[in-house]
């Protein structure tokens, strides 16, 4: 759908952003619980950290089905933005100069008018984002007693020969309603901050990433999350910059559940938290991966479901460390080595190593240029 089109043209900036905060983020709230001195209870610490997990598994698992459907779309606006082993090398320095941009201008301008810029931004980008990924749940509920009437925004330059089209964007009555519905929780959220609002944003965002972010293959999948887990590393353990921008920063990039739910009910201030980026960047490999199952045509999910694990892995030893340790942890430390070695060892025992290496994902526009071509030289001869 057109609404995803703002969030994946901004794509290489918000998730620098959204991976600038992954270490602190995903590693609870020893900043917020030094300041509130409030001791969360064992069962109100397990049900904050295991409904992270669960949510940061929703995007990850659907988010890579609809991968799926999206890497054989021909429609313009539902084509996914296609990461190159150029791009992910050059990734992690754009995130690292991002990071530290976003330090200089908590250092040096208004904490509150930067939030507030950051605020509507993140509004309209969520209410795209949300829409985009209601969109297909409206389909199988819409009632066919209401007409689904189709409309077209078209904007154009110049006329004649030289016109030339700059927006042109086609929805209907379905697309409408959940523009609304998404309104809705926007304002919710501009207006009260609540966290339950924040998690609809976080996760729409987080389901967008996985869906319309591919990786044209394993290699360019590893270059990525190695570059990355060289760039948590530093900036957790070698800076406090990290730290400090995650204390600054407030946008719907991380989801959020309290640990004093049981005491404070809807009204709980006490956040263990999980960064957005610790759930796209793994996840976007995770995708690329029940794609290349797809691609086998054994009508298995091999190597899917071992990366999922592992990511659920991953996810719990961070929490075990932080918890431990009582420290900030940089997540993909822990998340890199089960997303990629378990697929990999997979791999090596059922002898598809090489199969799974050389696997090139085709552009949609190219695959169909490949056919016409084809079908062209079929007609010649």
């Amino acid at each position: 759908m057109s609404e995803a089109e703002p969030a994946a043209a901004s794509e290489a900036a918000a998730a620098a952003v959204l991976d600038a905060l992954n270490a602190t983020d995903s590693n609870g709230t020893e900043a917020l619980n030094a300041t509130a001195k409030f001791v969360a209870s064992p069962e109100g610490t397990a049900l904050a950290y295991g409904s992270l997990v669960f949510m940061a598994l929703l995007p990850i698992f659907f988010g890579a089905l609809r991968s799926v459907t999206c890497s054989k779309s021909k429609n313009a606006a539902d084509m996914p933005e296609t990461i190159t082993s150029r791009d992910a090398a050059r990734f992690p320095i754009i995130a690292s100069c991002t990071l530290f941009g976003l330090y200089l201008f908590f250092k040096v301008f208004s904490q509150e008018y930067i939030n507030l810029l950051l605020s509507v931004y993140f509004f309209v980008l969520g209410v795209l984002a949300l829409s985009h990924t209601m969109s297909p749940l409206m389909s199988r509920i819409f009632p066919a007693s209401i007409p689904d009437k189709q409309y077209q925004l078209l904007f154009t330059q110049g006329s004649g020969e030289s016109k030339e089209e700059i927006v042109n964007y086609e929805f209907d009555t379905k697309n409408l309603i959940c523009l609304v519905i998404s309104s809705v929780v926007g304002v919710w959220y501009l207006l009260k901050k609540h966290w339950i609002a924040n998690n609809l944003f976080g996760l729409a965002f987080a389901l967008n990433g996985v869906e319309l972010l591919h990786l044209n293959n394993v290699s360019t999948g590893c270059i990525l999350l190695g570059g990355l887990f060289v760039y948590d590393v530093f900036w957790v353990f070698g800076t406090n910059v990290m730290v400090t921008v995650a204390k600054s920063f407030e946008a719907p990039i991380k989801l959020v559940f309290p640990q004093d739910l049981l005491e404070r009910g809807l009204d709980a201030s006490n956040f263990a938290m999980l960064g957005l980026g610790d759930i796209v960047i793994p996840g976007i490999f995770i995708a690329l991966l029940l794609r290349f199952d797809v691609s086998l045509k054994k009508n298995s999910r091999t190597y899917f479901y071992s990366s999922f694990l592992a990511y659920i892995f991953g996810l719990g030893v961070t929490i075990f460390v932080m918890h431990t340790f009582k420290h900030a942890q940089p997540a993909l430390l822990y998340l890199v080595p089960a997303c990629v070695g378990f697929p990999v060892v997979v791999a090596l025992l059922k002898g598809e190593l090489t199969e799974m290496f050389r696997y090139e994902e085709t552009p949609p526009e190219e695959e169909e240029s490949k056919d016409d071509s084809a079908e062209s030289e079929k007609k010649d001869q």
